[in-house]
């Protein structure tokens, strides 16, 4: 049954967030168009325009996400996560249509001592973060009906994540080192993609952070991984700062989502549980 005949677009469909949320809004009954590259960039002003055509939602999950390339291709992220984001928002606005556009924990320093709310004051401290940083604010200033979901720490079957990193490396090494300093929320792209479907029906505006619940290091939560698929690892803890990556990680990524959890019909699913299930289908 499909819920109405309005079009959802969804930009960036075929990512590891992408393609979840078309999976699910299509077992929800939403009439779903999907568009990505190579067929289609979002820097097209062109193709963008054209892509909004016959729709008055869109969900944009597209997004340049490599964090250590941004550092080296700095300008092409910004036109990816932020000019094209405020083109959208500019298009939107004008068409009164809404946006539910997706960013990320890494627009914070990482710096608190406690979970991020929606008010903190973001301070990005790598090119990735402070072009989605700046792809927030141009939609914002480009005055259209919008939602803004900060997400974390995603994994989902559709892509390259910490997860298939992680088992890839412990395919050839049996030796591992972890950064035990990073904590936050790891957070199934298919939960991600269910909240969207909810916030798709009741259209809310304004800014939410969303992650699983409860909060882990990198190296507890690898070693969560590897004892659920009993794989043989030796597994040791490092600190970030041990660990030469091209763009700087934010320590703290722990996000409060009781602003979202106000809007949600069901509780948020601890990490623990999810993780397991998708560890269980590999």
């Amino acid at each position: 049954m499909v819920i109405n005949d309005t079009r959802i677009v969804i930009l960036g469909g075929r990512g590891m967030l992408g393609t979840d949320l078309t999976k699910i809004c299509g077992q929800q009954g939403f009439n779903v168009e999907v568009f990505d590259l190579p067929e289609f960039d979002i820097t097209n002003s062109q193709q963008l325009k054209e892509a909004l055509s016959n729709t008055k939602t869109i969900v944009n999950c597209a997004a340049y996400t490599n964090v250590d390339g941004a550092e080296s291709e700095a300008e092409l992220a910004y036109q990816v996560n932020a000019e094209a984001a405020g083109r959208l928002g500019a298009f939107a606005r004008d068409a009164d249509k809404w946006v539910l556009h997706i960013s990320t924990d890494f627009i914070f320093d990482g710096r608190s001592d406690r979970p991020y709310v929606e008010t903190d004051l973001p301070n990005p401290i790598n090119e990735y973060g402070k072009t989605k940083l700046a792809g927030e604010q141009l939609l914002i200033q480009s005055g259209c009906r919008h939602c803004i979901i900060r997400i974390q720490w995603t994994y989902g079957s559709a892509g390259n994540n910490f997860i298939s990193k992680l088992i890839q490396r412990a395919e050839t090494d049996k030796e591992l080192k972890v950064v035990d300093d990073q904590i936050g929320s790891p957070t199934a792209t298919t939960e991600v993609a269910k909240v969207i479907c909810e916030l798709l029906r009741k259209k809310p505006t304004g800014l939410f952070h969303f992650a699983s619940a409860g909060y882990v290091s990198r190296y507890e939560m690898a070693k969560f991984i590897f004892d659920k698929l009993s794989m043989d690892v030796t597994l040791s803890s490092c600190k970030t700062s041990d660990w030469k990556t091209g763009a700087d990680r934010p320590l703290n990524s722990r996000f409060d989502c009781s602003k979202i959890q106000a809007l949600l019909d069901e509780p948020i699913e601890p990490w623990q549980d999810l993780l397991e299930r998708f560890l269980r289908q590999l």
